[in-house]
């Protein structure tokens, strides 16, 4: 059965990835390695891009 696509267009500065995790080399107690995690700013995070038509309109 077909997926339904959203014509969203998908961030150009992230590619769809918008979270990623970066092992720092540190370890925590329990022997799991410790994360930092980073978002996209160009997108906040959604990996897609907003269209003109969703931004709000201010004045006249």
């Amino acid at each position: 059965m077909p997926q339904h696509d959203s014509n969203m267009p998908v961030c150009r500065d992230c590619g769809g990835f918008p979270v990623v995790s970066i092992a720092i080399g540190a370890r925590h107690r329990d022997g799991s390695r410790a994360l930092l995690r980073v978002v996209c700013r160009a997108c906040d995070g959604t990996g897609h891009t907003v269209p003109a038509a969703d931004f709000a309109r201010a004045g006249r």
